[in-house]
């Protein structure tokens, strides 16, 4: 792509920077945008707070420029946020999430200086409290004491009244972003869906045999979900799914663990002898590790938050050309097409039913995924996100 003449900068203003939010791993939703940017001609700056946890790591800290300023409660983050407002140089602000501490500082920032604003929405946040069932407050009491209190609810930038003030400032942006279906309906919006680095992602460039030597895989038929469980990724599907076949080859493996609660031990207690658990990896080693697998599962359960998502996991296996088992939730039977094998949600058997056609017919099996990397490439690689992006740019480049 044609380089701009004098390149413009743009700040990406991300809510959280902390290893527990979107600087969890390098492939989170600023950071594709970042690689899509820059490919785009772009200087790309990224600044956010970190709300208590932990800093990123050393792949996420090395590799993209953050400026990463502590979060506060309310009223000590005015502070921060007017702090942060300083460190912004971009032409374009781009804020992800409707989070009064992205958006609503780049809405302030715009009236102050006039720079246009883009906003970004990946996922329903809002959904996770709730969605438009929110009901608050309940009293005055309640009110009262979540204001005054040094410990209310209230001084917290997470709480579920502030998200939904942050999403009636989404029409106020200049533009806005989405990559699913449910957010487009939700929000309007330019469809720009995540990219995926098909050049590193390539089964050519991976030995699948030294990858299942590696990790212990060697003995085994590979079923892999590869990121941590969560009750919605429905994995209890797939494992219920193995139960049934009883094939003392077959495991599920997963990758890390779950950041929240003891979800991934459950699954150990209920079905340790189908479960495989690497740890939590940097992003540079899924390759290989996704190399090793025979099909990768992703059973997402049907809610209004995994409708909403772009699973990253499912461009994971179309660029690693493997068998794909999806359900038929959200986008996924739009991303994959004809190129994978959709099942309904909560239905383990027709999980089974699918696991044994792939096992008995290899060579067709093996086709499809060559099927799903073609696709991944056309249409969910970094260039085809940097072709998106420059659509939404253009009204607001020179």
């Amino acid at each position: 792509m044609t380089a701009l003449p004098q390149p413009l900068t743009i700040t990406l203003l991300v809510h959280d920077l902390s290893s527990r939010g979107a600087a969890r791993w390098a492939a989170s939703r600023p950071f594709l945008l970042y690689h899509a940017l820059t490919a785009l001609g772009y200087q790309v700056e990224i600044l956010g707070f970190n709300f208590g946890g932990e800093p990123p790591g050393k792949e996420i800290a090395q590799q993209f420029p953050l400026t990463i300023l502590p979060g506060a409660k309310l009223p000590q983050f005015f502070r921060n946020a007017q702090a942060l407002r300083r460190h912004i140089h971009g032409d374009i602000l781009y804020p992800l999430r409707p989070h009064l501490s992205s958006l609503g500082i780049a809405l302030w920032h715009r009236w102050h200086t006039g720079k246009p604003v883009i906003l970004d929405i990946d996922d329903w946040v809002l959904g996770w409290h709730g969605g438009d069932t929110l009901q608050y407050p309940t009293s005055l009491k309640q009110l009262a004491r979540d204001i005054l209190k040094p410990d209310g609810a209230l001084r917290d930038l997470e709480h579920p009244l502030y998200l939904r003030w942050g999403e009636r400032l989404v029409k106020r942006a200049d533009a806005v972003t989405i990559h699913s279906q449910f957010l487009q309906d939700r929000f309007g919006g330019a469809y720009v869906p995540n990219g995926k680095d098909t050049d590193r992602f390539d089964p050519q460039k991976c030995d699948r045999l030294a990858s299942r030597q590696r990790y212990g895989l060697e003995p085994y038929r590979v079923l892999m979900f590869p990121g941590a469980p969560r009750p919605y990724k429905g994995l209890e599907d797939v494992l219920t799914a193995l139960d049934h076949l009883h094939q003392s080859d077959l495991r599920l493996v997963i990758v890390g663990g779950s950041p929240y609660d003891d979800y991934d031990q459950e699954l150990h207690r209920r079905w340790g002898r189908w479960l495989i658990q690497l740890p939590i990896q940097p992003a540079a080693a899924m390759p290989e590790i996704v190399a090793a697998a025979d099909i990768i599962v992703i059973p997402q359960r049907d809610t209004p938050v995994t409708r909403a998502q772009f699973p990253l996991k499912l461009t994971d296996g179309m660029a690693m050309a493997k068998p794909i088992i999806a359900t038929q939730v959200g986008d996924m039977p739009k991303l994959l097409g004809d190129t994978g094998f959709l099942v309904e949600p909560l239905d383990p058997e027709a999980i089974a039913r699918k696991i044994t056609w792939i096992f008995d017919h290899p060579d067709e099996a093996a086709a499809t995924g060559q099927r799903a990397r073609q696709r991944c490439i056309e249409q969910y690689s970094f260039a085809a996100m940097a072709r998106n992006l420059a659509t939404v740019l253009a009204p607001f480049t020179p």
